[in-house]
């Protein structure tokens, strides 16, 4: 049997597929404006990467936050329950799954089967996702894939008390204009995000283990961030990006 799993992300999209229960292709597209081209973009590369033909797709399934507007699948499944889904495929172990995207943060507590028990999403505020750390690091005039290993190199806390993207820049700009250090102020940016993700983690109750799915887990200040406010260590399994997508996939072979 081969299935496919389409996560429709707020910035990226990526197609997953299974044979047999095995991963045979992962591919993803900058989402943009045009979401469906954008879909069947990833989809066209991820079946020439298995080396299949559309046809021989036995069922498609997707998910992510425009997953009702997924071309080619019929069917579809919540951010969280892929998620729920997709870790227990790939770290049976973990209990609570925490995952971070461009746009959003969840927080969810499984009963270890792949259950979800409760979950918490923060979908109002960009400071609690990777968008947030894109608008800091454009602040702080340091490119993106260096961000994270700038606030490494602080052992400084500083505390943001900015609950907003926007008004959390103009902080930046204030510390920039106090002469605090830029990694200071980088760690300041991911021990805020890690602050309001662990307050949804709190909220569903920190069963262990506990998992870090989704892009933002391959930020390493968010990382270090995050395993110092829980005060545990935490599970990041090999393309955590593609959980969601694996989850979906998942779905159709169990439906």
């Amino acid at each position: 049997m081969i299935t496919a799993g389409i996560d429709m992300g707020a910035k990226n999209i990526r197609v997953l597929i299974l044979k047999d229960g095995e991963v045979i292709a992962r591919a993803e597209h900058t989402a943009g404006f045009e979401t469906e081209e954008s879909a069947r973009a990833a989809f066209a590369k991820a079946l020439e990467q298995a080396g299949v033909t559309e046809d021989r797709i036995d069922k498609i399934v997707a998910t992510g936050a425009g997953r009702e507007s997924a071309p080619l699948a019929t069917e579809s499944v919540t951010d969280v329950g892929a998620a729920a889904r997709g870790a227990k495929e790939v770290l049976p172990q973990a209990h609570t799954i925490i995952d971070v995207g461009a746009e959003e943060g969840r927080a969810i507590k499984t009963d270890g089967n792949g259950k979800v028990m409760d979950f918490a999403v923060n979908e109002k505020c960009a400071a609690g996702a990777g968008s947030f750390t894109e608008a800091m690091s454009r602040a702080l005039e340091v490119p993106l894939e260096e961000f994270g290993t700038l606030s490494l190199k602080s052992t400084t806390s500083t505390p943001m008390n900015a609950q907003c993207a926007v008004f959390a820049e103009s902080e930046v700009v204030s510390l920039l204009h106090a002469k605090t250090p830029k990694k200071d102020i980088a760690r300041a940016v991911h021990d805020a995000i890690a602050d309001r993700i662990i307050s949804m983690v709190r909220r569903v109750g920190i069963e262990p283990e506990v998992a870090l799915i989704g892009a933002v887990s391959r930020n390493p200040g968010f990382v270090d961030s995050l395993k110092r406010g829980l005060e545990r260590d935490v599970f990041i399994p090999d393309d955590a990006e593609y959980i969601g997508a694996l989850g979906a996939a998942l779905v159709a072979v169990d439906g």
